[in-house]
């Protein structure tokens, strides 16, 4: 079942519970993340960030439109992390239903200056917005944008930036980082920044950067008010860490005996992080 992504947050919202937003960038991920979530008949959103939308272009767009559409489980398809107006029109061309316009490294007012913007457009074809204040860390290269040194969300300025852009819900910086945490960094939720932020905004709190945290953190997060949890490094590091153990048989070469034991590690991680969320059996909420 194909939806927005205010349709499923707002659920998620209601009920006290955070929908999955896994990262998929291909074919065979995105199959996976579907059985995975029709098997615990959890919400979720495929996410796709931009560097991802080149690498598996438009073509395959209409596949995880149909495979949505044909869905036991709501699902939203979601643009991450874009960057500009452009990219926003460019989603809603593709079909995305939900789509992040990330402002979060420019100044508070060209921020809200540039979601307004996104926001009307969205509405006006029934897609929905998220947006984002304060700093995501960043761990690698391989990572989404992010700083080396975060900004955490003031309460105040997140019920002002809602107020003044009416977006649908916003991703908020209280301690996590894109990608995997390096043995020299330590992830560590600020929850009581989370309890203000909840308690002041009255729209769906997104969390960016849940892959790698300490799951008990993740676990009071998505029952303290977060609706969305990004994950994209924990499920890619499972299946290729896994890919690469099957191709040191070097006989091998047919997709259909290689991909399989790959996409069994990645399912698992997947698994583990919805019911870790509260989302699984959730879809009958809907």
């Amino acid at each position: 079942m194909l939806v927005s992504g205010n349709d499923i947050l707002q659920v998620a919202s209601d009920q006290g519970f955070a929908v999955p937003a896994f990262n998929i960038s291909d074919y065979n991920m995105m199959l996976g993340i579907f059985d995975i979530c029709e098997e615990l008949n959890a919400p979720h959103m495929i996410a796709i960030h931009p560097d991802e939308v080149k690498h598996i272009r438009r073509d395959l767009m209409p596949a995880i439109i149909e495979r949505s559409i044909r869905s036991s489980v709501p699902t939203a398809i979601h643009w991450d992390h874009g960057a500009s107006y452009a990219e926003m029109l460019q989603a809603f061309q593709y079909g995305f239903t939900s789509v992040m316009i990330d402002a979060s490294l420019k100044p508070f007012d060209e921020n809200v200056e540039l979601t307004k913007k996104v926001v009307e457009a969205a509405h006006a074809v029934g897609v929905s917005v998220e947006a984002e204040l304060g700093t995501i860390g960043k761990t690698d290269g391989y990572a989404e944008t992010g700083t080396n040194d975060i900004i955490y969300t003031e309460p105040d300025d997140a019920l002002r930036f809602v107020e003044m852009t009416g977006t649908d819900s916003l991703a908020v910086a209280i301690g996590t980082r894109h990608g995997l945490y390096p043995s020299t960094l330590k992830p560590e939720l600020h929850l009581d920044l989370l309890d203000k932020i909840n308690n002041t905004v009255d729209v769906p709190l997104v969390l960016h950067g849940g892959s790698n945290n300490p799951d008990d953190e993740i676990a009071q997060a998505a029952r303290r008010g977060i609706n969305k949890i990004n994950i994209s490094s924990d499920i890619k590091a499972a299946y290729y860490t896994k890919l690469r153990e099957v191709l040191q048989d070097t006989k091998l070469r047919e997709p259909n005996v290689i991909q399989p034991p790959a996409l069994e590690e990645m399912k698992d991680v997947a698994a583990h992080k919805i019911k870790l969320f509260g989302a699984e059996g959730k879809a009958k909420e809907y």
